[in-house]
């Protein structure tokens, strides 16, 4: 096999975990010699609400999902954002959402978090689920606190 990827869009899944700001520095990384974007993806649902239930507090996901988005792209890169770097922010769950995006990517980029000792050695359920059912090639970033 001699073809060469032609990578020019990296997504990367952002959920605020020190796996996925891990997860977006190895994607920064990678999409500065390819002259790649670099899309920092960050979901957000509402919880489920149940019938003769209501939910009090709610409101406002997408609103502290931004907030956990742009929070994790600044640990990130401090702040000066890369200028290949964009935040993106969609509803729905991370998992569904993550391989929707790949089928518009070449690459995704997932953090794992790891707990030590057997689970250690597992992926988690969102990585799992991208490595298994991505459109695209998956990177999957251990990250220190998977050590």
């Amino acid at each position: 096999m001699n073809e060469v990827m032609d990578v020019r869009t990296i997504v990367v899944g952002v959920d605020g975990s020190d796996a996925s700001v891990s997860a977006l520095r190895h994607a920064q990384a990678l999409a500065v010699p390819l002259s790649a974007k670099v899309v920092a993806l960050g979901c957000w649902d509402s919880p489920q609400v149940y019938d003769g239930y209501v939910a009090v507090g709610i409101d406002d996901f997408d609103v502290r999902a931004g907030e956990i988005l742009a929070e994790a792209v600044a640990k990130a890169f401090g702040p000066d954002t890369p200028y290949n770097v964009e935040g993106r922010l969609i509803q729905g769950h991370p998992r569904h959402m993550l391989i929707e995006e790949s089928k518009s990517a070449d690459m995704l980029v997932v953090g794992r978090r790891g707990h030590g000792g057997f689970g250690g050695l597992l992926l988690g359920s969102v990585s799992s689920a991208c490595v298994a059912h991505a459109h695209c090639p998956v990177l999957v970033v251990h990250s220190p606190e998977s050590d």
